[in-house]
């Protein structure tokens, strides 16, 4: 059976920390699943990298929705949506969460910066964020619109990305909890987790905090969890990262080696890939039915 909305919170309730990882297709999303994780990243980076494009708004919606439906219909772990800025303004945003939900979504991460986004860990990339009132606006709509009120809102606040400071990225947090956000993620690019751990000392806002350490993988589980305010953390790109680090390395051995001969031991066999597939219930199928 799915895991809903209300599976998600009960594991960020009282000490718990929901631990998501990124997938960018069907079998990403399955692999996430067996590894252990808690929920499913439904990343729109790693959606728009897999298409070979850049993370600047132009995978669509429907393209974000369908990979996104298809994860849900592969695994039942709760799927929590990178729908970047909303696919559009407050209006916008009404048909987005109906369609996510709708879709097997557990929560959605709507940011606050302007359309079209630019990825947020690019060296020199243009960081434009909307004025409060107009996002709050915007989350405003979306609780409006979910259906279950477990449904999950977190709001994603770019102002560190923007370098706009600590101060400012605290008002906009408590702007976007007053709004209705259920949880806020404060993204950050520095190097190291202290601007991210001064933040969240700083915070005495009524909802939790979500953070995703890409640019500072020295924040462990157990630090954030000492942080006592963090409950989800989000590894935003490491499935993609991975598959890219993988077939790199056998695609430049193959060519060296002139075969196969010697990476065929260092990957899955098929009959992994036939394992994933369920080749077997396909079989058994076709010997009770096919007649």
């Amino acid at each position: 059976m799915r895991k809903t909305s209300k599976d998600l919170r009960e594991i960020i309730a009282g000490d718990g920390l929901a631990r998501i990882m990124a997938a960018h297709n069907p079998l990403s999303a399955m692999l996430v699943a067996e590894a252990g994780f808690d929920g499913i990243w439904a990343s729109g980076f790693e959606l728009s990298a897999a298409n070979g494009l850049p993370d600047v708004s132009l995978v669509s919606m429907a393209e974000h929705l369908a990979n996104m439906r298809a994860m849900a219909q592969r695994t039942t772990l709760p799927i929590v949506a990178d729908v970047d800025t909303g696919y559009g303004n407050a209006i916008n945003i009404l048909h987005t969460i109906e369609q996510y939900e709708d879709a097997g979504a557990a929560a959605v991460v709507i940011e606050d910066k302007t359309f079209p986004k630019v990825t947020s860990l690019i060296a020199g990339g243009r960081q434009e964020l909307l004025p409060v009132a107009e996002f709050q606006g915007k989350l405003e709509a979306a609780v409006h619109a979910r259906k279950d009120p477990q449904f999950m809102i977190i709001a994603r606040d770019e102002a560190l990305i923007a370098g706009l400071g600590e101060k400012i990225a605290l008002a906009r947090a408590a702007s976007y909890a007053e709004a209705g956000a259920d949880m806020i993620l404060i993204h950050s690019k520095q190097k190291t987790a202290d601007e991210i751990e001064s933040f969240i000392n700083a915070w005495n806002g009524p909802v939790p905090i979500v953070i995703v350490p890409t640019s500072y993988p020295q924040m462990t589980e157990q630090r954030a969890i000492a942080l006592k305010k963090v409950k989800m953390l989000i590894y935003g790109n490491h499935a993609i990262r991975a598959s890219v680090t993988a077939m790199q390395k056998v695609f430049a051995q193959i060519i060296a080696d002139g075969g196969i001969q010697r990476v065929d031991d260092d990957i899955v066999p098929v009959s992994e890939i036939f394992r994933l597939q369920k080749m077997d219930d396909v079989k058994e199928n076709e010997k009770r039915f096919l007649r």
